[in-house]
């Protein structure tokens, strides 16, 4: 075959049919874009990094890549924590980064049209100016964009109150496996119309398509939340009160786990004066409007001295009670200063939770391994972070060993492997382990089905590899 007829290689058809800028193709330039914040997870190198502007270049980059038989590994902010985003080798890595339009805010029917590329705090701001607000908010909300939130389906702090990322999405314009631009979902506050296709995009972690416009619910901006700190002398404790606030009835607007090495990492780092004088910190909130958000407040205090506080505590100072959130979102940059972070996602019934945390503690002394803990421990969602010394190789073998035994634990108490991270390539085993064979092949018969050529970030979730 002679120059003149050999297909045109596909790194050279990107470059001639997008803009000027758009592909990225020098080593160290490409590099960053290789792999999210899951440090242990594999990662290839790619062919080249692409960062289209519209949703037509996503299309185009879909259909160069398609017929060169290259994989597309879609990307938002990296900030995913499960290998999600990863290269292969060979691919074309996607990043919706530079897609940051807030297309429409709509008071009226109390819904956003957003690019991908659009930060969660971003829009939870452009809301917040109009009295509306968008709820989910994991804690990587200043960083994290809507494209990766919805591959994900993300939670976040007030997710216990309020619902994951799903719960918020109305409907999707995506890129199909054969180079379409379709939409799914819908404008309106019902709609039944066909399979809930947007729901299936909805988590499924860049496997099935590229989504190019989240179309999501609101709602109107809330009261003004009452906090309560509660500190305890163990790790079970805190699960006791944990359990208690669920016994109650309570619904709180926020219920998290912070412990005492996520404090003191946070602290030496931002030096922002917190106390670490607790093994654990649990603080909770609620957003009941009136009287009914001073009594819930009240018996939600009562459930942390009922679990074993040794102190327990409706706070005053609006500062302080943000610092002590703040010190939550801020946990994980913090422990990743001090070595590899290894982190769990695990999510076991709220009644389970003193159990679970009992079990990571004995798991921890059992492969001497140290393992902090951070929860949104209302909702059982518990994320033990796994610190290992740099270069230490047996320690990151034991640590590995620790992670394996708590996803097996947390599935003989009725859990799931994964809350809001994804399965990415880290849970692969632990899905399969979760849903067993025939649950198993039918999600990899919902793949075939709509990526048959499987173009979309391979060997991901379903463990399919290329």
């Amino acid at each position: 075959m002679n120059d003149d007829t050999a297909p045109e290689r596909p790194v050279a058809r990107l470059h001639r049919e997008l803009p000027p800028g758009r592909v990225l193709t020098d080593p160290e330039a490409t590099a960053r874009y290789a792999h999210d914040e899951a440090e242990w997870a594999p990662r290839g190198t790619p062919l080249a990094v692409v960062r289209p502007y519209t949703a037509e270049e996503v299309r185009q980059v879909v259909v160069i890549c398609r017929d060169a038989g290259v994989p597309v590994v879609p990307r938002g902010a990296g900030t995913g924590l499960s290998g999600g985003a990863n290269a292969v080798d060979g691919c074309v890595v996607l990043s919706t980064e530079a897609m940051t339009a807030i297309k429409e805010v709509d008071p009226v029917e109390r819904l956003a049209v957003v690019e991908p590329g659009v930060v969660n705090e971003t829009l939870r701001t452009a809301c917040a100016e109009r009295g509306l607000w968008y709820p989910p908010d994991p804690a990587s909300a200043p960083w994290s964009t809507i494209g990766g939130n919805v591959a994900t389906n993300a939670g976040g702090l007030c997710c216990v109150k309020y619902g994951v990322t799903r719960d918020y999405v109305l409907g999707l314009q995506f890129v199909t496996a054969d180079g379409d631009l379709v939409r799914v979902g819908r404008r309106t506050a019902k709609g039944v119309a066909g399979y809930d296709l947007t729901g299936l995009l909805v988590g499924s972690e860049g496997t099935l398509g590229v989504i190019t416009e989240v179309t999501v619910r609101l709602r109107p901006r809330r009261e003004p939340e009452h906090t309560v700190a509660g500190y305890f002398s163990s790790i079970v404790d805190a699960g006791r009160a944990v359990a208690a606030v669920a016994a109650a009835g309570l619904t709180p607007s926020a219920l998290e786990l912070v412990d005492r090495y996520c404090l003191r990492a946070v602290d030496a780092w931002k030096h922002m004066g917190l106390s670490t004088e607790a093994e654990v910190v649990l603080l909770g909130r609620t957003d009941a409007p009136g009287a009914a958000g001073e009594r819930e407040a009240e018996e939600m205090r009562r459930c942390f001295e009922e679990g074993g506080a040794t102190y327990a505590v409706r706070s005053t100072d609006q500062t302080e009670a943000d610092a002590l959130f703040d010190a939550r979102r801020l946990a994980y940059p913090a422990l990743e200063r001090l070595g590899p972070v290894l982190t769990e996602d695990i999510c076991v019934p709220r009644a389970a939770v003193p159990e679970m945390l009992g079990r990571v503690h004995a798991i921890a002394e059992r492969h001497e391994t140290l393992i902090a803990n951070i929860a949104h421990a209302g909702d059982g969602n518990l994320h033990p972070l796994l610190i290992t010394p740099p270069g230490d190789e047996a320690a990151r073998a034991r640590a590995q060993a620790a992670f394996h035994e708590i996803i097996a634990e947390a599935l003989e108490l009725g859990g799931t492997v994964t809350g809001e991270h994804g399965v990415g390539l880290l849970k692969r085993e632990g899905l399969s382990d979760e849903v067993g064979p025939r649950v198993l092949a039918l999600n990899r018969a919902v793949k075939d089905a709509l990526d048959p050529r499987h173009l979309f970030n391979p060997g991901k979730v379903v463990a399919y590899a290329r």
